[in-house]
């Protein structure tokens, strides 16, 4: 049993020391022909150059300069309006992921930190781009994402009420085609109530013209004048 235990603890010894031989240090490594100094010289040498570049350099480039240089004096100017100006370099880092080589020099400056980073295609070691940026820290990362995640609602919903009042409107338009048409149409005759006492006159004009015709039957029927009977009612079916 402790030899078991003994022979696991070995193996794991061993792998431990495997680990920390594979992680080479960064400053000794070759980046693909380059070495950590070479990267880390071309990083603080663009910031020297953007530093003491004249208004006339960067009409000069800006004119007919490449336009990954171009991007990156206007970046710096922006930078530089919104940071201060440059200080002194702070931390230099190389990382490697894929494909992918970043060499990344943090700059101090007045108002804030922030990090010119190298991008290269690690093997032709050719420059991607040239990326400068804000260090923020993570309650600022936090705010930043909570007013984006608001400004989205907010938009969402902006939507949502015009949308709404579209379709309001929609049906205006159909109410409105509604009292057009309702307009245009030829108004149907309107009925005249006929009164009460000239339908009871009617009747009774019909009830003497009938009575009349039965008198004149029944003389006809008996032999004798209409003048000898009276019909006293009429009994209608």
């Amino acid at each position: 049993m402790k030899k078991k235990i003994f022979l696991i603890a070995a193996m794991c010894f061993m792998l431990l020391g495997l680990a920390a031989c594979s992680q080479t240090d960064p400053t000794t490594a070759d980046y693909n022909g380059v070495s950590y100094e070479e990267l880390k010289a071309n990083c603080q040498g663009t910031v020297q150059t953007l530093v003491f570049m004249s208004d006339e350099d960067k009409a000069y480039y800006q004119q007919g300069g490449a336009e990954m240089i171009v991007n990156l004096i206007n970046r710096w100017d922006e930078a530089v309006e919104e940071y201060g100006s440059f200080v002194e370099f702070g931390d230099f880092e190389v990382t490697k992921s894929g494909k992918t080589l970043t060499a990344a020099q943090t700059l101090k400056m007045e108002n804030r930190d922030m990090i010119l980073t190298y991008v290269y295609t690690y093997h032709s070691m050719e420059v991607e781009d040239i990326t400068i940026d804000g260090v923020f820290s993570v309650g600022e990362k936090m705010s930043t994402a909570l007013m984006n995640t608001i400004m989205g609602i907010l938009v969402v919903f902006a939507v949502l009420i015009i949308i709404c009042l579209l379709i309001y409107c929609f049906n205006i338009f159909a109410y409105l085609e509604k009292k057009k048409a309702e307009k245009t149409a030829v108004p149907a005759k309107e009925i005249v109530p006929v009164p009460q006492e000239a339908v009871q006159e009617v009747q009774q004009a019909d009830d003497g013209e009938l009575v009349a015709v039965i008198a004149a039957a029944i003389a006809a029927a008996e032999g004798a004048s209409a003048d000898g009977f009276v019909v006293r009612s009429i009994r209608r079916r």
